[in-house]
């Protein structure tokens, strides 16, 4: 069985919020600050080495100004469209 951090799904869920954060020009220092967690946090579920539950997630995409709703419909879309 796969373990979860390393479910291609969850990859590419993880590389969306990079991408979001990069885009916007936030470090992961910066982010981690408006989290109020250690810079270390936001690395270890960017790298895969810890996975995020659905309440850090909404607190993510607070931080970052992401619509939640949105960024789950653009996730199943390139899960779709990538076949993942």
């Amino acid at each position: 069985m796969i373990s979860s951090t390393h479910n291609p799904k969850y990859k590419r869920f993880c590389h969306l919020i990079i991408e979001k954060r990069r885009q916007q020009g936030v470090t992961q220092s910066q982010l981690a600050e408006k989290l109020g967690r250690p810079q270390s946090f936001v690395s270890k579920y960017e790298n895969g080495e810890r996975r995020i539950d659905l309440i850090e997630f909404m607190e993510i995409a607070a931080a970052l100004g992401i619509d939640p709703v949105k960024f789950v419909r653009d996730f199943q879309e390139t899960v779709v469209e990538d076949g993942v």
